[in-house]
């Protein structure tokens, strides 16, 4: 018998105060998204704030290329006009952009480094989670260091997603039996008020340029 559907919880958005702007040209725009916001909206007229509204009522022609869960802060970027969406859209199409998050776990991981390649799909009963699923999962994997193992006995990690399946970190880390911390969809609750996940670096191709351009947001924890 499948488990039952996790509870959703009221969405209430953090407030607004202003766009949280790390990079801004002709082309493209990157904020930093606070936890707690979704990246698009979402079903029914209470989930109707998020960063692309936010993003839209001070830069009307703004289109989102990527997103984040809703629980994940961190960089996230939008084209400025349809041709700058659809160059940088394929980047991310092909897994051209690097992508570096920062993720407190509970426990210690015994390696240092290492990889966890698991295919994911969505497991349907209870939705919105994903799981492991070998036989009808899609192909998933992410590359992991440790930064830190301090005494209280979690690990802060850097993570590189090169696929990037719907809550990829959060269920591969899960699998491992490290969780991250304030994960309340996947039962991580009681030691932190938000999911510890923070999308912290782009690494991608300008679209009006051509250059390399590299972008960066460290945490708040």
């Amino acid at each position: 018998m499948p488990a039952a559907s996790p509870p959703f919880h009221h969405y209430q958005p953090p407030s607004h105060r202003g766009l949280d702007i790390l990079y801004q040209d002709t082309d493209l725009l990157a904020v930093n998204k606070p936890p707690g916001l979704l990246s698009v909206p979402g079903r029914g007229p209470d989930r109707q704030d998020c960063q692309s509204g936010r993003a839209q009522a001070e830069f009307p022609a703004a289109r989102i290329v990527h997103r984040l869960d809703m629980e994940t802060s961190g960089l996230l970027l939008f084209a400025l006009h349809a041709e700058a969406q659809r160059r940088l859209g394929l980047q991310f199409e092909r897994r051209e952009v690097h992508k570096e998050y920062i993720a407190v776990v509970r426990g210690r991981l015994p390696h240092v480094a290492g990889s966890i390649d698991l295919p994911l799909c969505s497991d349907w009963p209870n939705r919105p989670r994903q799981k492991v699923d070998f036989l009808h999962g899609k192909a998933a994997l992410t590359h992991y260091r440790c930064l830190e193992q301090p005494a209280d006995g979690t690990t802060r990690l850097l993570l590189n997603p090169v696929t990037g399946r719907s809550h990829q970190l959060r269920v591969h880390l899960m699998h491992l039996g490290h969780p991250i911390l304030g994960d309340r969809l996947y039962g991580e609750v009681g030691c932190t008020e938000r999911l510890l996940l923070h999308a912290r670096t782009l690494v991608f191709t300008h679209p009006g340029t051509g250059r390399t351009l590299h972008l960066d947001c460290p945490p708040d924890f």
